[in-house]
């Protein structure tokens, strides 16, 4: 038994070396010194990895914080600033010294490097989110290494994805990826930070009942933004996306991408999804909510329905048609979460009417539904 499990594994982390189009996330303190500012031999070193990967012929997109990071030192900034002002001219600062150090590193392999720069609005309207998959693969095909981050130049703190973990993820997704790498300065996944007496390593994950008991309250380092929970609710995103995750540290990125026994392994929990509906599962701020009869809450949750008119009781917020909004039952509970077909002023008028009497009374124009099922994502799923 103990020999077939360990076979099993080996197919599970072959899974990983096979995979020809590869994400890689790693973490501002695998870049960086303590103190802010770029560290060479650590970037150098990555880069080296990443670029066997690609010289053997797979596709790699790497996500990289550290903008804000390497901004510190430049500003003589001694730790991360907690104001958005601060932290946005600390990534203007970092990001065109990351990039720099990444192109030229990739370059002496002969490889390019283009950034990608995103925010939520580039991921959660439907027009916006293509226009980002067709860059990805233009790059890919040119034989370039996207380099991607949060635009934290123009991000607020209500509108953004929150950590590069989550954005690894859902980029993975967006591209199409076969695996997702996510480096940290921690080896693997431990039941406790690793300094605790008594943690032990975890090898495998294959669900959520395998975390139980599992302590990830203790955060990283001090120039990251994430920790140990990111990651886990990273992979996951990933996971139930069909997608094989590894977590480990940036020194055994080399060996997580051939398919070693390194680090933790987060295996697959369910299928690819249609890419918008994950995006805005994980990755969208709604811009109001609509408060749902119990009858609209069993159609849209049981039914998979779509949303209509007659089934809404009230409506929160403002929000244009095309903007993602929650589905609120009578009890206050958010159920779902859907791109609107109508702007806020325009829905009170409509609520608890049927389409054939709005079509009736206002014409054909009103006879869309309010939240089309194939725009609505249940958050029971």
């Amino acid at each position: 038994m103990v020999a077939t499990a360990e076979a099993d594994r080996d197919d599970e982390r072959g899974v990983v070396a096979a995979a020809h189009r590869v994400v890689v996330k790693v973490g501002s303190s695998s870049l960086t010194t303590p103190t802010g500012g770029i560290d060479p031999d650590r970037i150098g070193a990555l880069v080296d990895a990443l670029v066997a990967v690609r010289l053997a012929g797979r596709e790699v997109v790497l996500v990289s914080s550290g903008a804000i990071a390497a901004g510190l030192a430049p500003l003589g900034m001694r730790t991360r600033p907690r104001d958005l002002a601060n932290q946005q001219a600390a990534a203007s600062v970092g990001q065109s010294l990351l990039m720099e150090h990444y192109g030229r590193l990739f370059a002496r392999a002969g490889l390019g490097v283009g950034q990608v720069l995103l925010t939520v609005d580039d991921v959660t309207r439907r027009g916006n989110y293509r226009n980002a998959f067709r860059t990805f693969g233009r790059l890919l095909e040119l034989g370039v290494v996207p380099v991607v981050n949060e635009n934290d130049t123009v991000a607020t703190q209500e509108i953004r994805f929150g950590d590069n973990d989550r954005l690894a993820a859902l980029v993975a997704h967006l591209v199409h990826a076969d695996a997702l790498v996510l480096l940290s300065d921690v080896d693997a996944l431990w039941t406790a930070h690793p300094a605790t007496p008594g943690a032990e390593r975890i090898d495998v994950v294959s669900g959520r009942g395998d975390l139980a008991g599992v302590d990830v309250t203790r955060r990283g380092s001090a120039v990251g933004t994430g920790g140990m929970q990111t990651k886990i609710e990273a992979a996951g995103i990933a996971t139930s996306a069909g997608i094989p995750v590894v977590l480990t540290s940036a020194p055994h990125a080399g060996e997580a991408l051939a398919g070693r026994a390194v680090g933790t392994l987060f295996t697959p929990t369910g299928k690819r999804r249609p890419t918008r509906l994950l995006w805005l599962r994980h990755a969208s701020e709604t811009k109001g909510r609509l408060v749902l009869d119990a009858g609209a809450v069993r159609a849209v949750v049981q039914r998979k329905a779509s949303l209509l008119p007659a089934g809404i009781t009230a409506v929160e917020g403002t929000f244009a048609a095309g903007e993602p909004v929650d589905l609120v039952g009578p009890d206050d509970v958010v159920v779902a979460r859907g791109l609107v077909a109508y702007d806020s002023d325009e829905l009170p008028g409509l609520l608890g009417r049927t389409t054939q009497d709005l079509t009736a009374e206002r014409g054909s124009g009103y006879d869309r539904t309010v939240v089309h099922r194939d725009a609505l994502v249940v958050l029971s799923d």
